[in-house]
């Protein structure tokens, strides 16, 4: 079976297409700059070896088309037709309280939906141009849509809820609902193959740390807690997002600089975080070697990133009564160990002990932790797009 996984952003749109008999990618790209001037497809041929295909891409159905047109192209295709792709996977942002696992994607399952819009209103709507941009061009092929927030829906509700009017939950649906739900859930499970271990009964932390992050605690399986909220920009200190604030300093800033709430949450979540305390980057390896220059505002980033990271761990240990395995994902989690090391060390006193050697891996499996360490460290590379690709299988094949 050939599954097409496909992520849209508000321009943009990224796909994987896999044959799931082998679990194999099969061609692989991206177009960026949709709606704008200098649009292009770039893709991964299966020697490796990159290319770059410039269109006027005006909006995602051009995109679609030109994707699809690509994946059979005498060139550069991956399939002499489109008639053996099996079905379409969706990365759906968020599906608020409906969702909590993936579903077939029709008329009622969008009207749903789109009803979440007003939670997410810079992804949903992207992520729903791509499904009709399918449905127009590929009218019988079956669609599934796997939601970012759904692995977080376990949470109880004393986890979930925040303490304002309980009318502001029932009348709004505000509440936490977590995100990279598709990735937790991928490590989650991977952990446990690769470790050899069953869910039953393991007290999991695992961070999907990255240029946005977030960590989640998970107890047989399940999620019980995680650190982002109504939207992304709770819990962590990120790229350049705040991560968690008080509500009285946003109010405080608001009068102070006079500004609207477009205003504010253009400020707390795309000139804070790391490139708000450092001045330099939001991008961490921009980050590390401003610190190994001595950059005195990027080792306070530095110190201010790993922190919360840490804090968010000693406060998940306590939520699951324990911790067994932390895990670390995400293009930092998985690349750079110097984060690794700075968010493991203190934890001695919760049995965490880092072997500096393994330490030293890059975006594969391996356990980091030392021999004699009572909680495993471990880091998993997360891949979102097999478990949608998996999902949106099982979903078609009932």
């Amino acid at each position: 079976m050939k599954i097409l996984v496909l992520n849209c952003g508000s321009s943009s749109i990224k796909y994987k297409l896999f044959d799931m008999d082998s679990k194999e990618v099969i061609a692989q790209g991206g177009i960026e700059k949709i709606g704008l001037k200098g649009s292009f497809l770039k893709l991964t041929l299966p020697n490796g070896e990159k290319k770059v295909l410039e269109k006027d891409i005006p909006e995602h159905t051009v995109g679609v088309e030109f994707i699809l047109n690509t994946l059979v192209s005498p060139e550069y295709g991956a399939i002499k037709s489109l008639d053996e792709i099996d079905a379409v996977g969706h990365r759906m942002v968020h599906g608020g309280e409906r969702f909590s696992k993936s579903v077939l994607l029709d008329k009622e399952v969008l009207e749903a939906f789109v009803a979440c819009n007003d939670l997410a209103p810079l992804h949903n709507p992207a992520n729903l141009k791509g499904v009709n941009a399918v449905s127009a061009i590929l009218p019988n092929i079956p669609q599934v849509g796997v939601f970012d927030t759904a692995f977080h829906q376990t949470m109880p509700d004393y986890a979930y809820l925040y303490a304002v009017p309980y009318e502001l939950y029932e009348k709004y649906g505000v509440r936490r609902y977590g995100f990279h739900g598709t990735s937790h859930r991928y490590v989650s499970q991977r952990v446990c193959e690769y470790l050899g271990i069953k869910a039953e009964g393991l007290r999991l932390i695992t961070c999907h740390i990255g240029n946005g992050g977030s960590i989640a605690a998970i107890k047989d399986g399940k999620c019980i807690d995680t650190t982002m909220g109504l939207t992304p920009l709770e819990g962590l200190m990120m790229g350049t997002r705040s991560g968690d604030i008080d509500a009285g300093a946003v109010t405080f800033i608001m009068d102070k600089e006079g500004l609207t709430t477009t205003g504010v949450s253009n400020l707390l979540n795309k000139k804070s975080g790391v490139l708000g305390i450092s001045g330099v980057s939001s991008d961490m390896r921009e980050l590390e070697a401003a610190v190994a220059e001595g950059n005195p505002k990027a080792i306070l980033a530095e110190n201010m990133y790993f922190y919360r990271i840490k804090k968010y761990i000693g406060a998940y240990a306590a939520a699951l009564g324990g911790v067994d395995v932390i895990l670390f994902t995400g293009g930092v989690g998985e690349n750079q160990a110097s984060c690794r090391a700075g968010v493991c060390e203190g934890l001695e006193f919760m049995g965490v002990k880092i072997d500096a050697e393994k330490n030293k891996v890059r975006g594969e499996e391996a356990i980091i932790s030392s021999d004699d360490s009572k909680v495993k460290v471990v880091v998993i590379p997360t891949d979102e797009e097999l478990l949608i690709a998996s999902d949106t299988m099982t979903v078609v094949s009932k």
